[in-house]
């Protein structure tokens, strides 16, 4: 069931990204890409590792003000709780 779901979900961002944009005219009239050709573009590249940069400082930087809270003796944080 999980993995309907998944696939559910990754086909419908899929095809919102392909019916969002109409077709031009020049775009159906361009050769195909070669097959030595990268997927990947150095911008697209750069944009993925920006953000994978930024989504881990932000976690990071959530567990460890987490952890420093969590490091406070015992007593304080019941008597924090009442």
């Amino acid at each position: 069931v999980q993995m309907l779901w998944v696939n559910l979900i990754m086909d419908t961002f899929a095809s919102l990204a392909l019916a969002t944009e109409p077709p031009t005219e020049a775009l159906l009239l361009r050769r195909p890409y070669g097959r030595d050709r990268p997927l990947l573009s150095p911008t697209m590249l750069k944009n993925i590792l920006g953000h994978a940069v930024y989504q881990l400082v932000v976690i990071f930087t959530l567990l460890f003000v987490a952890l420093q809270r969590d490091q406070r003796p015992q007593g304080a944080r019941r008597a924090q709780r009442l």
